[in-house]
Protein backbone atom coordinates (compact mmCIF):
# COMPACT_ATOMS: atom_id res chain seq x y z
CA UNK A 1 0.00 0.00 0.00
CA UNK A 2 1.11 3.53 -0.74
CA UNK A 3 2.18 6.14 1.72
CA UNK A 4 1.37 8.84 -1.31
CA UNK A 5 -2.14 10.48 -0.11
CA UNK A 6 -5.13 10.00 -2.59
CA UNK A 7 -6.93 13.21 -3.45
CA UNK A 8 -10.20 12.55 -5.53
CA UNK A 9 -11.19 15.40 -8.23
CA UNK A 10 -15.08 15.54 -9.12
CA UNK A 11 -16.02 18.01 -11.53
CA UNK A 12 -17.59 17.75 -14.38
CA UNK A 13 -15.02 20.74 -16.44
CA UNK A 14 -12.35 18.70 -17.93
CA UNK A 15 -10.03 21.41 -18.03
CA UNK A 16 -10.14 22.34 -14.97
CA UNK A 17 -9.88 18.42 -13.64
CA UNK A 18 -6.95 18.14 -16.09
CA UNK A 19 -4.99 21.57 -14.42
CA UNK A 20 -6.01 20.55 -10.67
CA UNK A 21 -4.81 16.47 -11.15
CA UNK A 22 -1.43 17.78 -12.45
CA UNK A 23 -1.25 20.43 -9.87
CA UNK A 24 -1.77 17.97 -6.97
CA UNK A 25 0.61 15.34 -8.67
CA UNK A 26 3.25 18.20 -8.49
CA UNK A 27 2.52 18.43 -4.46
CA UNK A 28 2.72 14.76 -3.49
CA UNK A 29 -0.98 13.98 -4.57
CA UNK A 30 -2.35 10.64 -6.19
CA UNK A 31 -5.34 12.37 -8.07
CA UNK A 32 -8.15 10.08 -8.81
CA UNK A 33 -10.48 12.37 -11.57
CA UNK A 34 -14.84 11.51 -12.22
CA UNK A 35 -16.42 13.81 -14.38
CA UNK A 36 -19.72 13.69 -12.22
CA UNK A 37 -20.86 11.90 -9.30
CA UNK A 38 -22.31 8.77 -11.00
CA UNK A 39 -18.73 8.20 -12.20
CA UNK A 40 -17.26 8.57 -8.64
CA UNK A 41 -18.66 5.32 -7.87
CA UNK A 42 -16.51 2.98 -9.80
CA UNK A 43 -13.39 5.01 -8.38
CA UNK A 44 -14.44 4.79 -4.37
CA UNK A 45 -14.49 0.74 -5.24
CA UNK A 46 -11.04 0.41 -6.29
CA UNK A 47 -9.25 3.32 -3.98
CA UNK A 48 -10.50 5.08 -0.50
CA UNK A 49 -9.79 9.10 -1.01
CA UNK A 50 -7.88 11.02 1.93
CA UNK A 51 -9.12 14.26 0.37
CA UNK A 52 -11.63 15.37 -1.88
CA UNK A 53 -13.16 18.21 -3.69
CA UNK A 54 -16.56 18.19 -5.63
CA UNK A 55 -18.64 20.50 -7.81
CA UNK A 56 -21.72 21.16 -6.84
CA UNK A 57 -23.45 21.73 -9.35
CA UNK A 58 -22.89 19.27 -12.88
CA UNK A 59 -25.27 17.47 -14.81
CA UNK A 60 -26.55 14.62 -13.25
CA UNK A 61 -26.38 14.27 -9.08
CA UNK A 62 -24.61 17.08 -7.04
CA UNK A 63 -21.10 16.32 -5.81
CA UNK A 64 -22.88 16.95 -2.20
CA UNK A 65 -24.34 13.92 -2.79
CA UNK A 66 -21.23 12.12 -2.25
CA UNK A 67 -20.27 13.08 1.04
CA UNK A 68 -21.75 10.83 3.49
CA UNK A 69 -20.54 8.10 1.13
CA UNK A 70 -17.29 9.24 1.31
CA UNK A 71 -17.52 9.52 5.29
CA UNK A 72 -18.48 6.64 5.60
CA UNK A 73 -15.47 4.92 3.22
CA UNK A 74 -13.45 7.35 5.43
CA UNK A 75 -14.44 9.22 8.63
CA UNK A 76 -10.69 11.20 8.44
CA UNK A 77 -11.42 12.22 4.85
CA UNK A 78 -11.09 16.05 4.39
CA UNK A 79 -14.06 17.28 1.53
CA UNK A 80 -14.15 20.68 0.14
CA UNK A 81 -17.00 21.62 -1.96
CA UNK A 82 -16.16 23.90 -5.25
CA UNK A 83 -18.60 25.77 -7.47
CA UNK A 84 -19.61 28.43 -9.15
CA UNK A 85 -23.14 28.97 -7.72
CA UNK A 86 -22.42 29.70 -4.16
CA UNK A 87 -25.06 30.31 -1.57
CA UNK A 88 -25.42 30.01 1.82
CA UNK A 89 -28.17 27.52 2.01
CA UNK A 90 -25.83 24.86 0.42
CA UNK A 91 -22.64 25.77 2.51
CA UNK A 92 -24.36 25.45 5.07
CA UNK A 93 -25.87 22.11 4.29
CA UNK A 94 -22.47 20.51 2.65
CA UNK A 95 -20.78 21.49 6.08
CA UNK A 96 -23.46 19.95 7.94
CA UNK A 97 -23.09 16.89 5.86
CA UNK A 98 -19.67 16.64 6.81
CA UNK A 99 -17.62 18.74 4.39
CA UNK A 100 -14.53 20.67 5.70
CA UNK A 101 -15.41 23.97 3.69
CA UNK A 102 -16.22 25.36 0.81
CA UNK A 103 -14.73 27.37 -1.66
CA UNK A 104 -15.76 29.33 -4.77
CA UNK A 105 -14.44 28.92 -8.31
CA UNK A 106 -11.82 29.77 -9.91
CA UNK A 107 -9.72 28.34 -7.47
CA UNK A 108 -6.09 26.54 -7.33
CA UNK A 109 -4.41 24.07 -6.06
CA UNK A 110 -2.78 26.16 -3.01
CA UNK A 111 -6.10 27.84 -2.34
CA UNK A 112 -7.42 24.16 -2.17
CA UNK A 113 -4.84 22.99 -0.09
CA UNK A 114 -4.85 25.76 2.22
CA UNK A 115 -8.43 25.82 2.86
CA UNK A 116 -8.46 21.40 3.72
CA UNK A 117 -5.62 21.91 5.60
CA UNK A 118 -6.89 24.76 7.83
CA UNK A 119 -6.98 22.76 10.60
CA UNK A 120 -9.00 25.75 13.78
CA UNK A 121 -12.43 27.88 12.78
CA UNK A 122 -10.99 31.32 13.02
CA UNK A 123 -13.08 34.02 15.54
CA UNK A 124 -11.30 36.33 14.15
CA UNK A 125 -12.70 36.74 10.67
CA UNK A 126 -12.96 39.79 8.86
CA UNK A 127 -16.90 40.73 9.10
CA UNK A 128 -18.53 42.57 5.85
CA UNK A 129 -18.51 45.69 6.34
CA UNK A 130 -21.95 45.71 4.37
CA UNK A 131 -24.88 43.15 4.52
CA UNK A 132 -25.84 41.15 1.75
CA UNK A 133 -28.55 43.35 -0.84
CA UNK A 134 -31.49 42.61 -0.44
CA UNK A 135 -31.18 41.09 -4.27
CA UNK A 136 -28.88 38.79 -2.80
CA UNK A 137 -30.55 37.71 -0.52
CA UNK A 138 -33.97 36.93 -2.21
CA UNK A 139 -32.00 35.41 -5.07
CA UNK A 140 -30.67 32.80 -2.02
CA UNK A 141 -33.74 32.26 -0.56
CA UNK A 142 -35.45 31.76 -4.67
CA UNK A 143 -32.41 29.16 -4.96
CA UNK A 144 -33.40 27.27 -1.94
CA UNK A 145 -37.02 27.27 -2.68
CA UNK A 146 -36.45 26.22 -6.49
CA UNK A 147 -34.08 23.55 -5.28
CA UNK A 148 -36.85 21.78 -2.61
CA UNK A 149 -39.40 22.43 -5.25
CA UNK A 150 -37.67 20.28 -8.45
CA UNK A 151 -36.76 17.98 -6.17
CA UNK A 152 -40.04 17.27 -4.70
CA UNK A 153 -41.96 18.68 -7.60
CA UNK A 154 -40.42 18.09 -11.24
CA UNK A 155 -42.66 19.90 -13.28
CA UNK A 156 -44.69 18.69 -16.11
CA UNK A 157 -44.22 18.84 -19.78
CA UNK A 158 -45.72 22.25 -21.13
CA UNK A 159 -44.03 24.30 -18.07
CA UNK A 160 -41.14 26.08 -17.07
CA UNK A 161 -38.35 24.27 -15.25
CA UNK A 162 -35.96 26.03 -13.03
CA UNK A 163 -32.29 24.29 -11.92
CA UNK A 164 -30.65 26.74 -9.50
CA UNK A 165 -30.08 29.70 -11.32
CA UNK A 166 -31.38 28.63 -14.97
CA UNK A 167 -34.79 28.38 -15.99
CA UNK A 168 -35.78 26.91 -19.20
CA UNK A 169 -39.43 26.23 -21.19
CA UNK A 170 -40.55 22.75 -21.91
CA UNK A 171 -43.01 23.42 -24.72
Amino acid sequence: MSDTPTFLIVDDDETFTHVLSRALKRRGFEPLVANSAEQAGPLLSRQVPDYATLDLKMDGASGITLIPELIRLNPQIKILILTGYASISTAVEAIKLGAKDYLTKPADADEILAKLNHSEPDPNIDIAEKPMSVGRLEWEHIQKVLGNMTATFPPPPGHWACTGAHCSANW
